[in-house]
């Protein structure tokens, strides 16, 4: 051992030898601070005590007042409007006026300040009101009506050395001012009956009056103390009153056995204080262990999830995003941490509806099943968005902002849109195939147009070749033609409108004039077939928003199902019946069939795609149907026939959704 270690093991022993000398005084000052402060707490306590006990007082009288004063509106309302008192105000006002509520009397006035009546009455005999004038006071009554509030009169002396004061309230009547009620108090009953007696047993209770005079007190007889005295402004009435709590002169309290116990017991305490520490410290540092390694798990949660996450807080700034939403606008966190709007990733063609948007998450109006937007990648590239926001609720219940989930749906509604695609060209082929279906018959319509003009230009010829020509004749017989040739083009253009491929489009539609054009378009594979239609169009039906080309396939459809139903039939009953009626905002379409009916088997596939029970069916034409009734937000269903086969039911909203 070197000179140098043994001079510093030598210093620290005697530092160890005398560290108990040391820790002697320093013992024995703290004890004696220990008794100093603890008689000044035990001092202040008793005067928190005190101040509590006053705040008490002082609230609970407050309550009592505000509340007679609450129940004299009420019971002033019903004196006041009625023509003659209600035995109901009488009880209430007799149960009011009582000894504990502090009121000695009270007096209703009208509009103009003359009294309406009193309880208990006023006599000959009462005096009141001697030191400043006549009860009530007229300028308390006119301070009353003036601030529409109750108004709290000085404090005046009455015959018996009592001391009273009041209170006006005001009576209104559609914001008329109608009256007022007048409480009287007596000073010395709401002070001796508001105190209760826990609170006399600890101190005495006095009210002083601008002069420094008592005039009144409640108190026992015992020594009051010197030092727990507090004061106050008397609150209503006021007018210079104070309220002075004295409390009463308690035992000494002394500490004695808390200066041996804590002498004896303060080694063992310390050593327990020390080892319950190092328990402490072993399991904080456990529960931080834990804590870390659940973080650590959570970001790794995070950090593996293909949900982009993005936190912002309260005033849309920025404060969090994690890999997954890094990876799906193509940004850093550390270009996203910080930012506020307009975002990098925002798309500038839409900057206008992001930013409604985000103003109404920021507002709280976020939509609980989440919102569709369109961003724009750091690339440039286009991003559609499903995103979910919920408010971040820190440790102490704050709200401090938003997170938000984003997916990322831009493949979805490429299929989706595929899929509509998909939808329309299949509703272009079911009309095609219809239309191939009727082309004999529409080819036997448009002969017949044709066929006249054929005859009325023959005759025109002949008719030329002729001497004397008869002008007025040779004009009727054009007037034929071009009337035929009209009806030919008529049936060329209904045709065209109805197998021509178009993009669905919304307008106000007259839901009766498609259903005619519908009628008329199959009108000549009906007589073919030796079919009737019937219609029974309800009248005034309001124009709904609907693809007038989807509407009137779904109509041709359902009629021309209805004919196939009854090909079987006998000619009575050949007959498909069409009709329309306005019920719940909805506009319904019956199509009605006498046919065989649907059996249970055919009901429950009758709208799966490609089933069918025609030879030469595709079983896609009630499917697609039903899908350009649920296009429009309506509704295809059928029921049974009661005079045989089926109704099919179009139901459509009068209102767009």
């Amino acid at each position: 051992m070197t000179p140098r270690t043994q001079t510093a093991f030598s210093a620290r022993q005697r530092l160890l030898t005398a560290l108990p000398y040391l820790t002697l005084p320093l013992f024995l000052a703290v004890m004696v601070a220990l008794v100093w402060l603890t008689r000044s707490y035990d001092e202040e306590e008793q005067r928190a005590t005190l101040i509590n006990d006053v705040l008490w007082l002082e609230q609970n009288m407050q309550f009592k007042l505000d509340r007679n004063a609450a129940q004299l509106a009420q019971i002033g309302h019903e004196l006041l409007l009625a023509d003659r008192h209600q035995p109901q105000a009488g009880a209430a006002l007799r149960q009011l006026v009582r000894a504990e509520n502090g009121l000695a009397r009270v007096i209703w006035l009208d509009a103009r300040g003359h009294t309406q009546g009193a309880l208990p009455p006023v006599t000959a005999g009462d005096q009141i009101g001697e030191t400043l004038g006549a009860v009530p006071a007229e300028s308390t009554f006119r301070l009353a009506a003036a601030l529409g509030r109750h108004v709290y009169g000085p404090t005046y002396e009455v015959a018996g050395g009592g001391h009273q004061f009041e209170v006006h309230v005001p009576i209104y009547s559609d914001d008329a001012f109608i009256g007022a009620m007048v409480g009287i108090y007596s000073l010395q009953d709401l002070v001796i009956n508001e105190l209760p007696w826990w609170f006399a047993e600890r101190y005495r209770v006095s009210v002083r009056n601008s002069d420094g005079r008592e005039i009144v007190a409640k108190s026992k007889v015992a020594p009051l103390s010197d030092t727990r005295r507090y004061s106050m402004t008397f609150e209503p009435p006021g007018g210079g009153l104070t309220l002075e709590i004295t409390a009463y002169q308690g035992e000494t309290r002394w500490v004695p056995v808390l200066l041996i116990g804590s002498i004896v017991l303060l080694s063992g305490i310390l050593i327990w204080s020390v080892w319950q520490l190092r328990r402490e410290l072993g399991r904080r540092h456990k529960a931080e262990q834990a804590l870390r390694g659940e973080s650590l798990f959570r970001r790794a949660m995070e950090d593996s999830m293909l949900t982009g996450l993005r936190a912002r807080d309260l005033t849309g700034r920025i404060t969090y995003v994690n890999p997954a939403f890094c990876k799906m606008v193509g940004y850093d966190a550390e270009e996203l941490v910080g930012c506020t709007p307009p975002m990098p990733y925002w798309d500038p063609d839409y900057r206008e509806q992001t930013q409604e948007i985000h103003d109404r998450i920021l507002s709280g109006d976020a939509p609980a099943d989440g919102f569709e937007i369109r961003l724009r990648r750091k690339n440039g590239e286009r991003l559609d968005a499903l995103i979910f926001e919920a408010p971040l609720i820190d440790a102490a219940g704050r709200h401090t902002g938003w997170m938000g989930s984003m997916l990322d749906i831009t493949e979805q509604k490429r299929a989706q849109e595929l899929a509509r695609q998909q939808e329309e060209r299949l509703q272009a082929t079911s009309r095609l195939i219809t239309m191939g279906e009727m082309a004999s018959t529409l080819a036997h319509e448009l002969n017949q147009p044709l066929a006249a003009i054929a005859s009325y230009n023959t005759g025109c010829l002949n008719r030329l070749d002729q001497p004397d020509i008869d002008r007025e004749e040779l004009k009727d017989i054009h007037a034929k033609i071009g009337r035929q040739a009209r009806r030919a083009g008529e049936i060329i253009r209904r045709v065209h409108d109805f197998v021509r491929r178009s993009e669905p489009k919304r307008e106000d539609l007259d839901l009766n004039l498609v259903i005619s054009e519908a009628v008329s378009l199959i009108e000549a594979d009906t007589h073919k077939r030796g079919m009737r239609i019937e219609t029974d169009l309800a009248e005034h039906l309001p124009y709904i928003p609907a693809d007038p080309v989807m509407i009137e396939q779904v109509i041709v459809n359902l009629v021309r199902n209805g004919m196939d139903a009854m090909r079987d039939n006998r000619p009575a009953r050949r007959t498909v019946r069409v009709s329309t009626r306005e019920e719940g905002g909805h506009l319904v379409v019956c199509v009605a069939d006498r046919g065989k009916g649907i059996d249970a088997e055919t009901a429950r596939r009758l709208f799966e795609p490609f089933f069918t029970t025609k030879a030469e069916g595709m079983g896609m034409g009630l499917n697609i149907c039903r899908s350009i009734a649920e296009l429009h937000h309506g509704r295809l269903g059928f029921e049974t026939n009661p005079d045989g086969g089926t109704i099919f039911t179009l139901s459509l909203p009068v209102e767009p959704s």
